[in-house]
């Protein structure tokens, strides 16, 4: 019995937001029931790849896969037998979109008054831009993030993950956990929704505070970090290292690492404020420094002294790295299609639990057959279905 074991989910969604949110809660056992397009009516390969690519292979584990066709009526009806019985539809379509179809939240509520419906758009659900298309790259762009990240002078840079999917799934499956607790005690269910938009603002966090209190606009600030000096990237006789020494504290202690106890005396680096004005001239200096010794020698007096450092991995080095392999940032699982596959783990612990891959990414309409017997449908009336382009 896995925490989530007892919900019952419908997937209706493409692209990465809201597989994103499903797999979430399909990875801690909820009954994940994922609803696509027979292939007559399926679009070819998203943002995710191919259906067995790395990309989706790790994106759609731990789910049942049933197709449908949500534009017959037929089709339809069958999405409504089912959400009849489900705790929780997660979509992510433009906003129009789900209304068209006859399967938004009201709709669904009419049938279901416990239903939990979760959304994601890429600019909200309502306003000028609503029933815009939104991806992760532009959402980037126009959420700032974009403008802040990168060399100083370089020009807007991409981040290398996306990271605006992936943080809107994540918010989404935090606003269903929190909508089922309340449900045990209401009985009812409630819409909840976010953006791609909203949710790359919040991840600004404190970029986005310097400006709604301090009225400063961030810029580029490369490997340096905005305010905490010194933070960044430094060389070393045989590579580089990440050094985090911002803070009176940690400062104090790294001076020490460093044999540089002058620079606490310096009026050029004796304060926050100092530091940050004089960045360049006292990344200069550190430099000089750390590049008399090698990386691991800097390693061990840092850590040693409880100042923050680490290295500049590439991500097959990552999964070497014992910390990680002790943490268990990986899952094994058979595709009979593939072969064996490891995929990226859950980054949440649950003491007790496994972190295990129950279902490997299904094919398409794997699960159809089974499904609609589930709702009494006999042989002949599936291979009809079949035949009408309904499943």
């Amino acid at each position: 019995m896995l925490p989530l074991s007892r919900v019952k989910i419908l997937e209706v969604t493409v692209a990465r937001a809201g597989p994103t949110a499903a797999r979430h809660l399909a990875d801690w056992g909820a009954d994940v029931l994922r609803i696509e397009p027979p292939l007559v009516v399926s679009s070819s390969a998203d943002y995710t790849g191919d259906r067995f690519g790395p990309d989706r292979v790790n994106l759609l584990r731990n789910r049942r896969s049933l197709t449908l066709n949500l534009k017959h009526r037929d089709g339809k009806a069958i999405f409504f037998r089912l959400a009849e019985q489900a705790d929780v539809v997660i979509e992510n379509m433009r906003p129009d979109v789900k209304h068209r179809l006859g399967i938004d939240y009201e709709s669904i509520r009419s049938i279901n008054p416990r239903i939990i419906y979760g959304s994601i758009s890429g600019f909200g659900q309502v306003g000028p831009y609503g029933n815009r298309a939104g991806v992760d790259q532009v959402v980037q762009g126009m959420g700032g993030l974009m403008s802040i990240t990168g060399l100083p002078g370089q020009g807007p840079v991409r981040v290398g993950i996306p990271v605006v999917d992936l943080t809107a799934g994540g918010f989404l499956a935090q606003a269903i956990l929190m909508s089922l607790y309340e449900r045990e005690s209401t009985g009812v269910g409630r819409w909840v929704h976010t953006s791609l938009l909203e949710a790359m603002i919040a991840m600004l966090d404190f970029q986005a505070a310097r400006w709604l209190i301090a009225g400063e606009v961030a810029g580029q600030a490369g490997n340096n970090h905005p305010t905490a000096i010194p933070t960044g990237l430094y060389p070393t006789c045989d590579g580089q290292i990440l050094i985090g020494a911002g803070g009176d504290r940690i400062w104090k202690r790294f001076c020490e690492v460093l044999g540089a106890p002058h620079f606490l005396t310096d009026a050029r680096f004796a304060t926050a404020a100092a530091r940050l004005q004089n960045r360049d001239a006292l990344n200069n200096e550190i430099s000089a420094i750390t590049r008399i010794n090698a990386s691991q020698h800097w390693f061990d007096l840092m850590s040693e002294a409880g100042v923050p450092c680490g290295p500049i991995n590439t991500i097959d080095k990552v999964f070497s790295d014992p910390q990680v392999q002790q943490l268990g940032m990986t899952m094994t699982g058979h595709l009979p299609c593939v072969g064996d596959i490891t995929v990226v783990a859950q980054p949440t612990n649950v003491e007790g639990i496994e972190k295990k891959m129950r279902l490997p990414p299904p094919e398409l309409g794997e699960h159809t057959d089974e499904v609609l017997r589930g709702l009494f449908f006999s042989d002949a009336e599936i291979a009809d279905l079949r035949k009408r382009n309904v499943v």
